[in-house]
């Protein structure tokens, strides 16, 4: 629950607004934040699956006061976040949406090689635009809503997820089409987590990314109609975990303060192991500088950090910033 214990999640009487939430880890984490109290909106595209899920969520709420919302949208389609957030802020009467989750995700495996470039190149696009922009444009849309002058100032911070894999820090042959995805959303996760401390003195925003492995989950059912017998091999001794454990660990890292949250002790080890599945120019001095960088890097991020964050209080809010063309 963070340091000496205090939440740093706090959803009791806050609107969460969660992407993917009409089945899988998605609905299992608003049926859980609505059981600590809060007002919960689901986005997903199939819009008979998100009123059961709603039915659900609701009926597992803290309080006959908290309030529950969906909104039918495609986050593969390019904008759809925009008409999300305005929909979203209007059914909350003008009320900021404090926290936003994007879960919404997809898989398809498959050997890359063996599969014809329409196959191949067709099934990569649309795990990205799922995965990545999907989550990226709603990520653009929510923090030019929080970030902009007036919208502030605000104390307690607003809070952006992501929602990667563990493949994005070790991958598995036959997910050619699925990890870049994974990999990218880190990526933009890291950048961003920079990017918000220079509004914190007025805008404060947290930003937070989730590395889940295996959910036994319908998303898990699909993927496994493609996936090649040999990922299935190399997957047979991971942890698999139920949506509720899945959304129940998350949840319990994110109330923890965790920027990286990882559900299993495997996802641990593959946190540690940030240098991943790449081969090592040198085994031995790549591994003693891992050792040494864990140390180092300690000391690289309270300087660059502090950098950042020092522009910020010189310049002030970055909507002054002079644009460069």
């Amino acid at each position: 629950m963070g340091l000496f214990g205090r939440n740093q999640m706090p959803v009791d009487g806050k609107t969460v607004l969660i992407t993917g939430a009409s089945e899988g880890m998605g609905r299992s984490a608003a049926r859980l934040l609505a059981a600590q109290g809060a007002n919960v909106i689901i986005v997903a595209r199939n819009e008979s699956r998100l009123a059961m899920a709603v039915a659900e969520i609701k009926a597992a709420a803290k309080n006959s006061s908290q309030r529950f919302h969906y909104v039918s949208a495609d986050v593969s389609v390019h904008n759809y976040a925009q008409a999300v957030i305005e929909n979203a802020l209007a059914w909350n009467g003008g009320k900021p949406i404090d926290i936003v989750w994007c879960v919404a995700g997809m898989s398809t495996p498959m050997l890359w090689a063996e599969e014809t470039n329409e196959v191949a190149m067709g099934a990569s696009r649309r795990n990205l635009d799922v995965n990545y922009w999907g989550a990226a444009e709603m990520a653009h849309t929510i923090l030019r809503e929080w970030l902009r002058p007036d919208a502030g100032p605000y104390k307690e911070p607003r809070h952006l997820i992501f929602t990667a894999s563990v493949l994005a820090l070790y991958p598995v042959a036959g997910y050619a089409t699925y990890t870049p995805s994974k990999w990218a959303l880190r990526g933009l996760a890291d950048t961003l987590t920079q990017e918000v401390m220079l509004y914190e003195q007025t805008n404060p925003v947290r930003v937070s990314v989730v590395y889940p492995g295996t959910i036994l989950s319908p998303g898990f059912e699909r993927e496994t109609k493609t996936k090649p017998d040999v990922t299935i091999h190399l997957e047979k001794d991971d942890p698999q975990l139920t949506p509720d454990e899945v959304a129940s660990k998350a949840i319990r890292g994110l109330q923890r303060g965790d920027h990286f949250v990882t559900v299993s002790m495997l996802g641990d080890v593959m946190r540690w192991g940030v240098q991943g599945g790449a081969p090592r120019n040198n085994w031995l001095l790549d591994t003693l500088g891992a050792c040494l960088m864990s140390t180092v890097m300690i000391f690289v991020l309270w300087w660059f950090h502090g950098e950042i964050k020092s522009w910020g209080r010189k310049h002030g809010h970055p909507s002054t910033y002079k644009r460069k063309s």
